[in-house]
């Protein structure tokens, strides 16, 4: 086990490295590579990753508090049963990365590319997903309830037993939604149904 401390990286590769159950706390990364890294139960708190690499890395049972991923690459990252507490995400890859299991807590995920993946009975409650991809998701019975995906893409995701009720969903096409079985509240439903032209009084 290890611990860093208020350390700046950048450009470094730490893909080679034995990270697992370490901790850093108020550290800095920017465009460092941990690709195919042994991150497993790592910790991390006030940290700031910067268009870092985490391709195939192993961050499998993680914890990351108010740390900040921008621009990051998790593509085919095995995530299982992390957790995201109060994290900012925006822009980040999460092309085909094992997310089963995996916590969020709030967080920032605006502009991340979740397409694909399987979120159902994810405690989604209150976190940002503004014009993020979500897109041929599963997300059936997740708890959306006051979150933010405004202009999010959810074409084709499997909504059934999805709670929205609360969610802001400005900007979203409706047309797109199958929204058999999903929980929304009034404000919502009268929105879909003017989507296909009913008038509402």
């Amino acid at each position: 086990m290890f611990e860093y401390e208020n350390r700046t990286y950048e450009d470094v590769d730490f893909g080679a490295q034995d990270l697992r159950d370490g901790e850093l706390t108020n550290c800095t990364f920017i465009k460092c590579r941990f690709s195919f890294g042994s991150l497993e139960e790592m910790l991390t708190q006030n940290c700031r990753f910067t268009e870092c690499d985490f391709r195939g890395a192993g961050l499998n049972g993680s914890i990351h508090r108010e740390t900040a991923f921008e621009n990051c690459n998790f593509a085919e990252a095995n995530l299982f049963a992390a957790k995201f507490d109060s994290c900012k995400m925006t822009g980040s890859d999460f092309a085909g990365a094992k997310l089963d299991g995996f916590t969020v807590v709030r967080g920032d995920w605006s502009y991340t590319n979740l397409r694909h993946a399987r979120l159902d009975r994810q405690d989604l409650r209150g976190a940002r997903f503004y014009e993020a991809d979500l897109s041929e998701c599963s997300l059936q019975k997740a708890d959306l309830r006051g979150a933010d995906l405004t202009r999010c893409q959810l074409a084709k995701s499997k909504l059934a037993g999805a709670d929205l009720r609360d969610a802001v969903l400005d900007g979203i096409d409706f047309k797109a939604l199958d929204v058999k079985n999903v929980r929304m509240d009034r404000e919502q439903a009268v929105l879909f149904m003017r989507s296909y032209g009913a008038k509402v009084d």
